[in-house]
């Protein structure tokens, strides 16, 4: 009965995720998930949170997770009073439209990006303007340099997987002092370098970040913010007034304890990371065109065969990948990262359909 919906949400497009197939053993390629599990660490700091009889979970969590923003502290050289905890990056980056973003010009962010930003936008009535990617799909941070009310571009950009230099990152912050840059670090383990190491020189900088997906743990939903002292602050004074406890206690403790295997996290990277880089190669082999990735995804089109057909036969083989009808990149297929089994599958299933394909 939409005639007692608010004026807002008629006007609202939700961001729509990635489908979670119900199948028994799908090749789920669609939704950037780590294909490896967590540290065994992860599992067990739930087990002793959890204790013999889960009595702790009849009690609060620690509303300012102060134990794993000071882990995560020590792992980035960092205070803990510089980091924002929040239920998942999309948690963190709703409050980040609410409490840093409305301002009297509007935000400019890539045309071809994450698209929960203008989701989030048009929720919060924040003024957004897009600044278009190259030919190449690259973001050149120059054109940023327009009077705005913020500035925010994934690094790698999704869907595309294309990586910014820092240098690149550390002159536009040179430029753009009176507005706040956020950079949304998703998928910067994978091959980008991290902005987090320029936050006590640029009070105005950002950072975003989440263990979704090199520490696997998607399922926790648990996100960052890293920066100055008044922009967590103002996080903060968001965050208390929706909701003061974002985290629960097991989500703190399976974060916490993959912060401390630093060896299983970098060799869970190192597995993406080349698996990626043999995907890469086959697809090319196969045709494709694939556009350069420092992220645990690969974006490709085939000039011969329509993405959209590709990616329904694909579903009908159960292999999951993600299409976007978007304008300018309706033709590509973003491809999450998995196992070497399961990538094999893909190719696998690509070299059938391709070979049998009448356009």
């Amino acid at each position: 009965m939409s005639r007692f919906w608010s004026d807002i949400v008629h006007r609202l497009t939700p961001y729509v995720p990635g489908e979670q197939p119900k199948l028994a053993h799908p090749v789920k390629l669609n939704t950037n998930e780590n294909p490896y599990p967590p540290s065994p660490r992860v599992v067990d700091a739930i087990r002793r949170e959890l204790g013999e009889t889960a009595d702790a979970l009849r009690r609060y969590p620690d509303p300012s997770a102060r134990e794993l923003r000071e882990t995560v502290a020590a792992h980035h050289g960092i205070r803990a009073e510089q980091i924002f905890v929040g239920n998942g990056s999309d948690e963190v980056l709703a409050h980040v439209f609410q409490a840093l973003l409305k301002h009297a010009h509007p935000i400019l962010f890539p045309d071809i990006t994450y698209s929960f930003y203008p989701t989030y936008a048009r929720l919060y009535e924040v003024e957004y303007r897009t600044v278009a990617l190259d030919e190449a799909f690259a973001i050149h941070l120059d054109e940023y340099a327009a009077p705005n009310g913020g500035v925010l571009f994934p690094n790698p950009n999704a869907p595309t997987g294309r990586a910014l230099p820092l240098a690149d990152i550390e002159r536009l912050l040179e430029r753009n002092t009176e507005s706040v840059v956020v950079v949304d670090e998703a998928y910067v383990d994978f091959g980008a370098g991290s902005a987090i190491g320029l936050i006590d020189r640029y009070p105005n900088l950002l950072v975003v970040q989440t263990v979704s997906k090199a520490r696997s743990l998607a399922g926790m939903r648990v996100g960052f913010a890293f920066g100055n002292a008044a922009l967590i602050e103002a996080l903060n004074r968001v965050k208390d007034s929706f909701n003061s406890y974002p985290l629960d206690r097991l989500a703190l403790a399976a974060a916490t304890a993959a912060y401390k295997d630093d060896a299983w996290f970098r060799d869970s990277c190192d597995k993406v990371v080349a698996s990626r880089e043999r995907l890469s190669a086959e697809l090319t082999a196969l045709g494709f065109e694939v556009v350069p990735s420092a992220a645990n995804f690969v974006f490709a089109r085939h000039e011969g065969y329509d993405a959209a057909t590709l990616a329904t036969q694909l579903r009908e083989k159960e292999i999951f990948v993600r299409h976007f009808k978007a304008p300018r990149i309706d033709q590509h297929l973003r491809i999450s990262i998995g196992t070497d089994a399961e990538c094999d599958a893909l190719l696998n299933a690509l070299r059938d359909i391709l070979g049998g394909y009448v356009g």
